[in-house]
């Protein structure tokens, strides 16, 4: 096969606006479903740790082997979902979190609990790309802000509410309702999307290169382990240290990337790293690293704070914390139409300085601040973050060409992990040792770990400032293609269509 073979997009078929709406529809009410389930469990780590006789680190595997397997599956998922129809990328997505969670529900040990989890991380990592791709392949150019503004409500909402919905389940039964009351709901979304989900395209054959699967796995896998562990710090007592891991992590990753490129100039790349030749992409996509570091440092020190510092207890953590998930959530279809309407540039700028100011404010947050104050705080972050991610995801995503869909959403999804977990380690880590220092210098626990805080949102405003430089750098894309039309490269690497009118 020839690479200009190779490159051509997939002729997609003639999709009427119900039926699109209907495909769009299955696949966020689906996603919706599987990332409710990945903050789910968030209050149910104590019972757990009784129940199962384990350790607050084993028990934490829950989450970090969900993060793991997340950060191992997306790399594949570029080349996975040019091969594989709509509706089986679906269905393996689906039945791979159905056999999780059912499984999750009936573990007998802790060891089977865990596997469950990897194994509804392995559907969830395939739903997010395909939802992306497919969304990029049906919906044209000038209404795709739109349509991710209303991706962005669900996919915002549902993590949002996880932590709520586990703590009400909690005090209704034990912890396998947690997984009874989604089993149900999620088996009716499978049945449902396999009867009247449409195929978008069709799949192109090729070979997949054997040393990119466990160069990809052992790279983003021991990245984010390593990562995740700097930031335990001293809770980090595994037979490696984590530094060795990170580092392990980035060579592999440096392995990944040249192997990539190697196959570029002779056959099919696992994951097709062409997409980072296109500015506009690439622009968004270091905006996105920066953001989910600062967001995610946020969103772990906010409940240490409320529940350490403001002495809250977890359900009225979740509670508090569920406005500003619904803030930005509800937000994002206004947004949307803001971005078909005016552009990123003017969206996200405002959006990142907002972000920043709201992270600088709460490193000014002590013992005596009201939880209300931190209310109002989390409630305006997550509005600027809106501003943020709708037209970052859409922007950078649209100047691609249809062949590079699943490659960019897989990109952007892999390095959303690896950003995540540096994020959090390194808010962690300055906590961590502030909060040591204080100690030291005779201040008591509360105060000290307050003083940790502080130093932590302090690390996350230096991001946000970072954040607005980058957003300065966001321009408007040029009109970008639909799938099937005629596509010309510019020397930047910038994708116009011949057909498209020049953006005024």
């Amino acid at each position: 096969m020839t690479e200009g073979t190779m490159l051509a997009p997939t002729a997609t078929p003639t999709v009427s606006p119900a039926r699109v709406t209907a495909v769009l529809r299955i696949l966020v009410l689906s996603t919706f479903v599987v990332l409710l389930n990945e903050t789910i469990m968030v209050n149910a780590i104590p019972r757990l740790m009784r129940e199962f006789e384990v350790t607050a680190a084993a028990a934490g595997w829950l989450s970090t082997s969900f993060m793991l397997t997340m950060a191992v599956v997306i790399p594949v998922t570029g080349w996975f979902l040019q091969r594989v129809t709509t509706r089986t990328a679906f269905n393996l997505a689906m039945a791979l979190f159905l056999v999780g969670t059912a499984l999750a529900a009936a573990a007998p040990a802790f060891p089977v609990l865990l596997a469950a989890r990897v194994i509804q991380a392995s559907g969830t990592a395939v739903m997010m790309p395909l939802l992306m791709t497919t969304l990029m392949t049906l919906v044209p150019p000038h209404d795709r802000g739109r349509v991710m503004g209303n991706i962005t409500l669900v996919i915002s909402v549902a993590p949002a509410l996880g932590p709520a919905v586990s703590g009400v389940l909690l005090q209704l039964g034990p912890w396998r309702l947690l997984f009874l009351a989604v089993l149900p709901i999620a088996g009716a979304m499978a049945v449902f999307g396999h009867r009247k989900l449409v195929n978008i395209g069709e799949p192109q054959a090729g070979p997949i290169d054997w040393l990119s699967v466990p160069l990809a796995a052992a790279g983003f896998g021991a990245l984010v382990y390593g990562l995740s562990e700097l930031g335990a710090g001293d809770a980090a007592k595994g037979p490696v240290p984590p530094s060795v891991t990170t580092i392990a992590g980035a060579v592999f990753v440096g392995l990944f990337v040249w192997r990539q490129l190697a196959l570029q100039r002779s056959s099919t790349p696992l994951l097709d790293l062409r997409a980072l030749t296109f500015r506009h992409f690439a622009v968004a996509l270091g905006l996105m690293c920066l953001s989910f570091m600062g967001l995610m440092g946020a969103f772990i020190l906010l409940p240490i704070y409320l529940q350490e510092v403001c002495d809250l207890t977890s359900l009225q953590t979740g509670l508090l914390l569920i406005p500003g998930g619904l803030t930005m959530g509800l937000l994002g279809p206004q947004v949307g139409k803001l971005y078909d309407r005016f552009g990123a540039p003017r969206l996200v700028v405002p959006g990142a300085a907002l972000t920043a100011l709201c992270l600088a404010l709460f490193a000014f947050t002590g013992e005596q601040t009201s939880p209300w104050v931190i209310l109002a705080l989390h409630v305006a972050l997550s509005a600027g973050m809106a501003f943020v991610f709708t037209p970052v995801f859409t922007s950078g995503l649209s100047v691609l060409p249809p062949h590079l869909y699943p490659h960019g959403s897989a990109i952007l999804g892999s390095l959303q992990q690896v950003a995540a977990a540096a994020g959090t380690a390194l808010v962690i880590s300055v906590m961590t040792g502030h909060t040591a220092t204080a100690l030291a210098e005779g201040e008591d626990p509360v105060g000290a770990l307050s003083t940790g805080i502080q130093w932590g949102f302090g690390v996350g405003a230096v991001l946000g400032g970072l954040t607005v430089l980058v957003a300065l750098l966001v321009r408007t894309p040029p009109t970008p293609p639909m799938p099937g039309a005629p596509e010309a490269q510019d020397e930047d690497g910038t994708t116009t269509s011949k057909t498209a009118n020049a953006p005024s």
